[in-house]
């Protein structure tokens, strides 16, 4: 290399061409299968250092066609939909709330049919971090106690005990629910609507209008119904709802927000300003069936009592949703229980019009 050139090499700051190697790879190096042939053109190999072996190396997938992924995906996807059609428990909202409920009512009612509807792509809500995008999740006892039956560890502070991260609560608790066998997660969908019926007879609420389920559309779609065409939505029919939609927002406090349109709650006062020490216990104490055949849990009840929010402390959510799964339970039982006895009235009455 010429002087001249060197001295512009090191004025820029960069290593003359003898210090430094050139050697170009070859198409094959992007030749999944001709790995060796990518090694041998590696750093290390250039840099004359030992290759790292690993379990890894030489790595082959079994072959398969493109078809073959799609319709793994699909006919699953399509069954469940087709499963779940008609549930007895609809959760809307897999926030903190919504995955106890789901959680507590897979674990006391294992034959109960139980779909989720979350909004987001990834569920957990707002539980995948503490306050202001903090790691560590507080939880004030004695809630603690889903800590412990999750085995999650955590440092005692007294009153209250701190998760060393808020995902590690999210993430144990969701992987328990996904595994639940009576528990479908439908995540990228959107509650657009409730179904509301009328029951003329008395024989199914004791007469009055009731949830019979929700309306429901993949989000993308209900977020762009203003910019395309009519894109109608599909159904899911529930004995009960569990509506666990969090504080007003975009698409928060959804259930709540269409109950009082339809004039099925008499105000919506809105939710109050923070106090951590009233708003916990008023969110558990308050989680009840609101309408016949919706229960509510967690923070979207401070928008229909005007409760305080609690900000940054976590355990009324857990032990709110838990709290909504035996409401939900009961309930569901008094709706079967109806069935089963308008059912065995339509059989007397029957029986007894052939008898005449």
């Amino acid at each position: 290399m010429s002087t001249r050139r060197v001295a512009k090499c090191q004025s820029a700051g960069v290593a003359p061409a003898a210090s430094r190697v050139f050697r170009p790879v070859r198409a094959q190096a992007m030749d999944n299968t001709t790995p060796k042939e990518f090694r041998s053109e590696s750093a290390a190999a250039v840099a004359g250092l030992p290759f790292t072996t690993t379990p890894y190396d030489n790595y082959k997938f079994a072959p398969i066609r493109e078809s073959q992924v799609s319709r793994a995906m699909t006919k699953r996807y399509f069954a469940d939909m087709d499963h779940f059609a008609e549930s007895d428990v609809v959760i809307v909202g897999a926030g903190s709330a919504g995955l106890s409920c789901a959680y507590e009512l897979s674990k006391i009612s294992p034959n109960t049919k139980i779909a989720i509807i979350e909004q987001n792509v990834s569920p957990g809500g707002g539980a995948w971090l503490g306050g202001q995008l903090f790691s560590a999740m507080v939880v004030r006892k004695p809630a603690q106690s889903i800590l412990d039956e999750l085995n999650i560890p955590y440092e005692d502070e007294g009153n209250y005990v701190v998760c060393k991260h808020a995902a590690l609560l999210t993430s144990t608790l969701l992987s328990k629910v996904l595994a639940a066998p009576n528990v479908k997660l439908f995540n990228a969908t959107a509650v657009e609507d409730l179904i509301v019926r009328e029951d003329k007879s008395g024989e199914v609420v004791g007469g009055g209008k009731y949830i019979g389920g929700v309306v429901t559309n993949w989000t993308l779609v209900t977020l762009h119904h203003d910019t395309q065409s009519c894109m109608d939505p599909n159904v899911i029919e529930a004995k009960v709802v569990v509506s666990s939609c969090g504080h007003d927002g975009p698409m928060g406090a959804h259930s709540v927000k269409r109950l009082a349109s339809l004039g099925m709650v008499p105000q919506v006062p809105g939710m109050g300003a923070l106090d951590m020490n009233t708003a916990e216990d008023k969110i558990v104490n308050n989680t009840r069936e609101v309408v016949p055949g919706l229960v509510l849990a967690g923070m979207e009840l401070s928008e229909v009592d005007g409760s305080p929010r609690m900000g940054p402390t976590f355990g009324a959510m857990f032990i709110s949703g838990q709290k909504a799964a035996h409401v939900a339970l009961n309930v569901l039982r008094k709706r079967e229980a109806a069935a089963a006895a308008a059912a065995a009235a339509e059989k007397v009455a029957a029986k007894e019009a052939l008898a005449a």
